[in-house]
C-alpha cells in the first residue's frame, strides 16, 4: 500500500466565497507579501491551501471571526479539529500553524499601522510532538532494477527514464521535472565523464528558489535517457524539456503528473514508492562506494555534510567495514571512482 497522507478536501469555491471578507482580503496581502520577498509559487501556493483551510474551519466552527480577533483558544480548538477530527498527522499539524504564524509576522510586522494591537499569538499555542506516521521506504538495487525493467517492458520509457534520473540524481520531485534534453549532451559530461552537470536548475530555497548545477551519474542513466530519446524522436517531440506537458510542448510536467507515477510504481512493485526516496538511495549509493561525506555533499548541492548523515541509509558498522578487508586488515584502495558507479 501506498503511504497514507491526509488529504484535506474542506475547502470549496462555495464554502471559500462565505469566507469573512477582510480575512480574504488579508490572505490576498499576505500573498502579495510572499511575491515580493520572491518565494517560490510552489510555496506560495502552499501557503494558501493552508490558509485557506483554517479560514473555513473558522466559518464553520469559530463564527468567521475576523483573523486579527482569533483567541488562544481558538487556536487549540483548531489544533484540536485537525489532529483529532481531520486525522492530520502532527507535523502537518506543525506545518499549517507555522503558515498562519507567518501570516500573524506579516500582520504584526507590516500592517502594525492598522493594527497596532495585534500580537501574533500562533506559537503561544504548543504543537502535538512531532511524530513520525509514515514508514519509511529503503529501497534495494535488485527492486529498482525489477521496476525499471518492467517499465521498459511495457514501453512506459519516460516513466522509466524518470525513474532513472531520480535514482542517478537523486533531485527532489520538482527538481526532476525541471531537466532539460540539453542537460545531457556529450559536452556536459565531467570528472572523465562519470557525471552529467546541468544547467542550473531552480531548486528548493527562499527567494525563489536556488539555482544549482545538478549532477547525474551517467553510467545508470543513460541507456534509458537513450530509449527516451528515441522514442521522443519517433514520435516527433521536439521539446526543450526532458518531460514535456502532453499537449503543451513549451512547459515542462509538473507535481501532479509525478505524483500518478508514483501510484503507478507502488501499484507495480508492491512497495511504497514516492521520489525523495530516491534521495536517500542516491546519497546511499555514494556513500556505499566510498565516496566521502564532503564530496556527496558537492554532487547533491547540500549546504552542510551533516545533510549527507540524515540521507544515507547505512548504518555506522556497515561504513566502516568498506575500509577492512575479511582478515581485518585495512583496506587499501577502497575508495570507488565515481566512474565504476
Amino acid at each position: 500500500m501506498a503511504r497514507a497522507t491526509k488529504m484535506n478536501s474542506i475547502t470549496s469555491p462555495e464554502l471559500l466565497a462565505q469566507v469573512n471578507p477582510k480575512n480574504m482580503e488579508l490572505l490576498n496581502d499576505f500573498v502579495d507579501y510572499m511575491r515580493s520577498l520572491q518565494r517560490s509559487e510552489t510555496t506560495i501556493k502552499g501557503y494558501i491551501g493552508d490558509i485557506q483551510i483554517f479560514f473555513v474551519w473558522n466559518l464553520q466552527f469559530n463564527d468567521n471571526k475576523f483573523y486579527v480577533d482569533v483567541t488562544k483558544r481558538n487556536i487549540v480548538s483548531y489544533q484540536n479539529w485537525l489532529l483529532n477530527t481531520n486525522k492530520n498527522s502532527p507535523a502537518r499539524v506543525r506545518r499549517m500553524k507555522a503558515t498562519l504564524s507567518s501570516m500573524g509576522n506579516f500582520i504584526e510586522g507590516v500592517l502594525d499601522d492598522e493594527f497596532p494591537d495585534f500580537r501574533n499569538i500562533i506559537n503561544k499555542v504548543e504543537s502535538p510532538t512531532n511524530q513520525p506516521v509514515r514508514e519509511k521506504t529503503v529501497w534495494e538495487p535488485e527492486e529498482l532494477e525489477e521496476l525499471l525493467g518492467k517499465l521498459q517492458e511495457a514501453g512506459e520509457h519516460q516513466k522509466a527514464c524518470a525513474l532513472a534520473l531520480g535514482i542517478y540524481s537523486g533531485r527532489r520531485k520538482a527538481e526532476l521535472c525541471r531537466f532539460k534534453v540539453s542537460d545531457f549532451a556529450e559536452e556536459n559530461l565531467v570528472c572523465n565523464g562519470a557525471l552529467y552537470k546541468s544547467a542550473p536548475i531552480q531548486t528548493k530555497g527562499r527567494g525563489g528558489g536556488k539555482y544549482l548545477n545538478c549532477y547525474t551519474l551517467a553510467k545508470g542513466f543513460t541507456p534509458y535517457l537513450n530509449r527516451w530519446l528515441e522514442l521522443r524522436e519517433q514520435k516527433g517531440i521536439e521539446s526543450e524539456w526532458l518531460f514535456p506537458t502532453p499537449g503543451n510542448m513549451g512547459t515542462h510536467i509538473e507535481d501532479s503528473m509525478m505524483n500518478s507515477w508514483a501510484k503507478t510504481f507502488t501499484k507495480m512493485i508492491g512497495k511504497d514508492f514516492y521520489w525523495h526516496s530516491l534521495r536517500h538511495y542516491f546519497t546511499t549509493l555514494l556513500s556505499k562506494q566510498g565516496l566521502p561525506d564532503n564530496i556527496i555533499q558537492e554532487i547533491v548541492g547540500w549546504e552542510s555534510a551533516d545533510m549527507v548523515r540524515i540521507y544515507k541509509d547505512i548504518g555506522a558498522e556497515e561504513q566502516m567495514a568498506q575500509f577492512f578487508d575479511e582478515d581485518g586488515n585495512i583496506r587499501a584502495g577502497a575508495t570507488k571512482s565515481l566512474s565504476d558507479l
